[in-house]
């Protein structure tokens, strides 16, 4: 089926689990959903066996391998929601910017933007739905191999996130280069944000025309960011991809899914984020349950925010961890998660007792019959 030329799957078996998308909209749940960030990951034997032999990039641009890896943490965990394989490091790619998977390294960039003349070198207008068709094929895939067991989350980088990415050319611990653009060049660093929000509105809402059921943003450099810098170059942007997705949505009468926002160490912009048009705010571990809870109110759902390196913890202990936290913020309007995402160390079966334990203390706290 085609909506006003988006190609709209049909088909797709009936959701058994909607715990996670009722905890998204606000709703009562008997327990309190949970899923994790990079649950898809090299803790997983299978993943490192999947991985192999591909390249990166190569992995994310196969639909079938996507598929795979977003299945495989299903397989041995009751998680109440997948989260599609890929990176958010595409969307640069479908602007024209190269960026390769060095081993030890990370993601680098061979040609980094330099100057504000290097900004003529990217797509000034993007052809979405090709140049990210592999991430909606695999979404379409996925979704119907799911077999309706839990819903399926689609994702993108936020416009600072990925700014900071092609300026710097990679990881960085200060981010100076991106934020020296911030300083120097804050017209031109406005014309590449605004570019960037309008290729991740399209982006997004074709992942729901492909199937997914819940979108989430990462900010995952907020914390580069202070105050004043993140007002005006990181949450203007956050919330134009709210705003533009959602009529998005109904302007092509697609699903009206809901939408998370990660602003990593973004402490000071709590109150901003709850009413940045997302219907849930997720939190790192340095954010306390508690003040969350008092500077959102009950008008968002919290997601998050356990250490991932209380996953180093012996089973009893992450259980005690997960009470103190679901005590914190309560079992309603809350969905469970990590405070970032897993990391390649941990042992599985300490992220199977992690959602064990979410599952059995919210069921206690509901007092599930």
């Amino acid at each position: 089926m085609e909506k006003n030329g988006i190609v709209v799957p049909t088909g797709f078996p009936e959701l058994k689990n909607d715990t996670f998308l009722r905890a998204a909209h606000g709703e009562e749940t008997k327990y309190t959903p949970v899923w994790c960030m990079r649950q898809a990951g090299r803790y997983l034997p299978e993943f490192r066996e999947t991985r192999a032999a591909q390249d990166f990039f190569a992995t994310c641009r196969s639909p079938e391998t996507c598929c795979e890896l977003t299945l495989q943490p299903l397989r041995r965990f009751p998680f109440d929601a997948a989260i599609i394989f890929s990176d958010i490091l595409v969307v640069p790619q479908a602007l024209g910017m190269e960026v390769v998977m060095v081993p030890g390294k990370g993601p680098t960039f061979p040609e980094p933007l330099k100057e504000v003349e290097d900004l003529l070198k990217l797509r000034q207008k993007v052809d979405v739905a090709t140049e990210l068709a592999y991430v909606f094929q695999a979404i379409t895939l996925t979704r119907h191999r799911l077999e309706g067991k839990v819903p399926l989350i689609g994702f993108s980088g936020a416009p600072w996130t990925l700014m900071s990415y092609m300026i710097e050319g990679g990881g960085s611990n200060t981010m100076a280069k991106a934020k020296a653009w911030l300083y120097r060049h804050p017209e031109a660093s406005y014309r590449l944000l605004t570019l960037l929000t309008d290729v991740i509105v399209e982006y997004l809402v074709r992942q729901v025309a492909a199937g997914a059921q819940a979108l989430q943003v990462f900010e995952s450099h907020a914390g580069h960011l202070g105050p004043d810098q993140f007002a005006e170059f990181a949450l203007p942007f956050i919330r134009s991809i709210a705003k533009g997705v959602k009529n998005k949505l109904q302007e092509n009468a697609l699903p009206a899914v809901p939408m998370i926002i990660f602003a990593k160490n973004a402490h000071y912009a709590l109150e901003d984020l709850a009413q940045s048009g997302y219907e849930v705010v997720s939190l790192d571990w340095t954010t306390c349950p508690q003040e969350a809870r008092q500077r959102t109110g009950r008008t968002v759902t919290l997601q998050g925010n356990l250490d991932p390196c209380a996953l180093y913890a012996s089973k009893e202990k992450i259980g005690e961890l997960v009470k103190r936290m679901l005590e914190g913020f309560g079992s309603q309007r809350y969905i469970a998660n990590l405070g970032h995402g897993l990391y390649p160390d941990i042992n599985p079966e300490h992220v199977g007792a992690f959602v064990d334990a979410v599952h059995m203390h919210s069921c206690n706290l509901n007092k599930c019959s």
